[in-house]
Parts: C-alpha cells; sequence; structure tokens
C-alpha cells in the first residue's frame, strides 16, 4: 500500500469534490453532512485513541480515489466520445497530429 496522505488532506479533497458535483450549495447535502460526521467521529484527540483511524484513513482514500478517478473518466468521455462524423482535420487535432498540406497550393488545404 502506498503512503496515505494526512486525513484532513483526504477530507479536503473530498469536499473538493463534493463541491465539484454539485455545486455551491454542497453543504446542504446529506453527503457533505455524513463525510464530516465520519472524519470527526474517527478523529484522534488527546483523550482518546481511535482504534480504526487506519481502516478509516484507507477507505477515505479509497473513496477519494474513487471520486477523481469518476470525475476524470467523465471529462474524457465527453471529450472523445463520438458526435457523428468529424472532419479527419478535427480527427488528427483530437490526438495530436496534423494532416501534411499539399506544397504550392495544389487545392487540399483550404
Amino acid at each position: 500500500m502506498a503512503a496515505l496522505c494526512s486525513p484532513l488532506r483526504i477530507c479536503r479533497g473530498i469536499l473538493k469534490e463534493l463541491r465539484y458535483l454539485k455545486g455551491p450549495e454542497y453543504k446542504d447535502t446529506m453527503m457533505y453532512s455524513y463525510v464530516m460526521e465520519q472524519f470527526r467521529k474517527n478523529q484522534v484527540t488527546s483523550e482518546r485513541h481511535c482504534r480504526a483511524q487506519r481502516e478509516a484513513v484507507h477507505t477515505s482514500h479509497s473513496y477519494l480515489c474513487l471520486l477523481e478517478s469518476t470525475r476524470r473518466h467523465l471529462e474524457l468521455h465527453n471529450q472523445y466520445h463520438g458526435k457523428g462524423e468529424r472532419p479527419s482535420e478535427e480527427v488528427a487535432r483530437l490526438v495530436g497530429l496534423r494532416l501534411p498540406t499539399q506544397p504550392g497550393g495544389k487545392g487540399w488545404e483550404k
């Protein structure tokens, strides 16, 4: 298992993904309440030591990874999803290429 981030960083990352999904009113959702409740419940204080803290951090890190991956997948899907027939110049630009041009202006280029 790779080194995990701090619980605060993970919590901020999850809240950032929720804000991306729900917009500015993300604090009014049940998801926000649940995430904050879980992080507060598993918080280590000077008076008690949470035995399941490592498990909670691992679970929250996995959930953050899921949220980020889902968002990136949707972005890629929207970018590359078939939108019908595209001109060959646009398809070449999508993959970072350019079509060759006819030297001397023989009518291939516009």
